[in-house]
């Protein structure tokens, strides 16, 4: 059973609207959201994205439903870890809160356009060639080991050229002018850092959705549902950055449960490429039923599964830990090769940043104000 085409065009009218809507409120009132301001909004949107399921339910079978729920729930925990990263980079270019939302929200922007064209690129791919499965899976199991290889690592990961290449190529002014990106000094028209930022935020998104674009469609083949998931992960992303806060290092499981979705995942695509038993040197053959196929509702409560136990791992083996919501600093040499470091770059900088915090070294407690 397929979703109707007007159910499709009215949730992409609705969700542009409301996009356009939030980014309005956030440039009319530039603010730091207090815990229960951030706490609304992330309720209303994860509210939003269950009631959503909930239509397709109504509309469908059930199964695109369920597979929207396991996609939602895949990118929205892969978008928590993004947000250390996240934090890392507010830090290294020291913009202040009143102005974070704007450059979060401008940011989030370009990583839904840019997630957009790799939606519609990797369904076409799938679509033609079902073996690039194979591919999607064995990177996601390199990329899960990778998580868990790196976890404690200090290891220095590569710079991000493109926003080195910005940094040198525009002129841009020393200080901040509120949250504006374009501003005129001494007569010539100048840049602010904020576009950096802004830059900083699209790109590393970017670098995690190598990660999560493969991952879901291990869980969905409809582009729709694809791109709607990562919508609804992203949308409440902002508020969430500032609910969570210093509270991210109380996480200290979840790149190990984001390790093992990754990695089932990744077996769930070979799998499927096997059972399609398709291959581009051997032309057309039938499937091989005798390959199991992991159906979509094992997958969602696998995926529940490890996240529960993740965030419960987390908070116990945490329990009693002062935690304080100062934006952690890395040393300036660290912070310049942080933005393309992708889900390894935000574990090691996760450990060195616990492990200072543990030792008590004042001088990486917080961003300066």
């Amino acid at each position: 059973m397929e979703l109707p085409a007007w159910f499709e065009i009215a949730t992409f009218v609705g969700l542009t609207t409301l996009l356009l809507a939030d980014l309005a409120i956030v440039a009319r009132r530039p603010h730091e959201p207090s815990l229960k301001e951030a706490g609304l909004w992330v309720s209303f949107y994860v509210s939003l994205a269950l009631i959503f399921g909930l239509l397709m339910l109504a509309f469908t079978d059930g199964v695109y439903a369920t597979e929207f729920y396991a996609g939602w729930l895949t990118e929205y925990s892969l978008s928590v870890d993004n947000l250390f990263v996240f934090v890392i980079i507010m830090a290294r270019f020291q913009v202040p809160r009143k102005y974070q939302q704007e450059a979060l929200m401008i940011g989030i922007i370009i990583a839904l356009v840019l997630r957009g064209i790799f939606i519609l690129l990797g369904a076409v791919v799938i679509e033609r060639f079902v073996w690039v499965f194979y591919i999607f899976g064995v990177f996601l199991i390199y990329t899960a080991i990778n998580l868990v290889r790196h976890r404690d690592d200090d290891e220095e990961y590569e710079e991000n050229a493109f926003i080195r290449r910005m940094r040198k190529v525009l002129p841009i002014t020393k200080d901040y002018h509120g949250a504006k990106i374009r501003v005129t000094e001494n007569g010539k028209k100048m840049w602010t850092p904020m576009i950096v930022v802004i830059l900083a935020l699209g790109t590393t998104d970017l670098i995690f959705a190598l990660d999560s674009i493969p991952a879901i469609f291990g869980l969905t083949r409809e582009p729709f549902i694809v791109f709607t998931a990562n919508v609804f992960a992203l949308m409440g992303l902002r508020q969430l950055y500032f609910l969570l806060g210093g509270l991210l290092k109380r996480l200290v499981y979840l790149s190990l449960g984001l390790a093992v979705i990754l990695a089932f995942i990744g077996v769930k695509l070979i799998l499927e490429a096997v059972h399609e038993n398709q291959l581009p040197f051997a032309g057309e053959r039938e499937p091989i039923e005798a390959v199991p196929h992991i159906p979509i509702w094992l997958s969602l409560s696998i995926i529940l599964g490890v996240l529960i136990v993740a965030t419960v791992a987390s908070l116990l083996k945490t329990r009693g830990q002062e935690i304080t919501v100062d934006e952690p600093v890395l040393e300036p040499e660290e912070a310049e090769k942080i933005a393309t470091g992708g889900p390894e770059a935000a574990a090691a900088a996760e450990s060195r940043l616990a492990d200072r915090a543990d030792r008590g070294d004042g001088s990486d407690g917080g961003a300066r104000r």
